[in-house]
């Protein structure tokens, strides 16, 4: 099968042929155009998909808008039996999902209808959700609508951060997506339609949601925290500077909101319900730090209240 891929630009693999394995033909990949980066915004820098594809020396194309006409000519020319895509961040066209002859398919890390939208991990993890999963869909023009081709189930473990189930979730699809092409060829699959009457959703995240608010319970701070782990990490004010808050666990303790109560090998907080207990920080311009060096180097203190 000649495959396309579509790819974000912050999707790394370290071989795109290698993740769909024998009987798969990559044609080409599908990214967005580099971004300038660096302090001055002066270098643009390749993504680590484009690294990936121009290492095993594939086409790269870089549309800025995937319904442009030289890109559906550039695609026609390729030829894909079918595209892949794996948040690629764009709505693709009707007129460019009827190109290859099976169509595109999409990975998404939720179980559809559920979690539909852009931030299916994070949101799972915030909203206190104990399963999730992967389904591979065959894309139409709706944003996550399309019939079902293949699913995979996994349960959301009690302190998992959101960069540890993506990566549950990533090897979990790669063997969903490698399934449903083989049977998706072969004719062995019936896509089944979403029953969009249980559909829930999963919006881009705002910055705003990163900021850590005391006065709610301690449940709720965790899995915030757990949520943006590792990136972009949730934070709160510390001493008057941004302080980025890993790894925790709620405390069955007490006090005002925002109070240090215990500052050691762990830092431990009141919130507005019970305490939340850190192991790790990343205070303003620096790398992550165990919370054990922030407080020998006095960035905190038991007493200390927390913004």
């Amino acid at each position: 099968m000649r495959v396309l891929f579509y790819g974000t630009p912050d999707f790394a693999v370290p071989s795109l042929r290698a993740l769909l394995g024998e009987g798969f033909d990559v044609v080409g990949v599908v990214t967005r155009p580099d971004r300038p980066t660096g302090r001055h915004r002066s270098t643009a820098t390749p993504s680590p998909v484009k690294v990936a594809a121009l290492a095993e020396d594939l086409p790269v194309l870089e549309p800025e808008r995937p319904s442009a006409p030289e890109f559906l000519e550039q695609v026609r020319t390729l030829a894909p039996d079918c595209g892949v895509v794996i948040a690629y961040g764009h709505i693709l066209p009707a007129a460019l999902l009827g190109l290859p002859r099976l169509g595109h398919v999409n990975v998404h890390a939720s179980l559809l209808p559920h979690l539909r939208g852009a931030a299916p991990i994070e949101r799972a993890i915030l909203e206190g959700w104990t399963e999730t999963g992967i389904s591979v869909m065959q894309m139409d023009a709706g944003m996550d609508t399309g019939p079902i081709l293949q699913q995979a189930r996994t349960p959301i473990l009690p302190d998992e951060t959101g960069g540890e189930l993506r990566a549950r979730l990533s090897e979990l699809g790669a063997l969903a997506l490698v399934e449903a092409l083989t049977l998706l060829d072969e004719g062995g699959v019936t896509p089944q339609p979403q029953d969009g009457t249980h559909a829930s959703y999963a919006p881009k995240l705002k910055s705003e949601e990163e900021r850590v608010h005391w006065t709610r319970g301690a449940a709720d701070v965790a899995r915030q925290v757990r949520a943006f782990d590792p990136r972009p990490g949730a934070w709160c004010v510390c001493r008057s500077q941004p302080l980025k808050l890993f790894g925790a666990r709620t405390l069955a303790a007490g006090g005002a909101p925002g109070t240090v109560l215990a500052a050691g090998e762990t830092l431990a907080i009141a919130c507005g319900d019970g305490a939340l207990e850190v192991s790790d920080v990343q205070p303003a311009g620096k790398a992550r730090m165990t919370a054990q060096a922030f407080v020998n180097g006095r960035g905190v203190a038991a007493g200390d209240v927390l913004a």
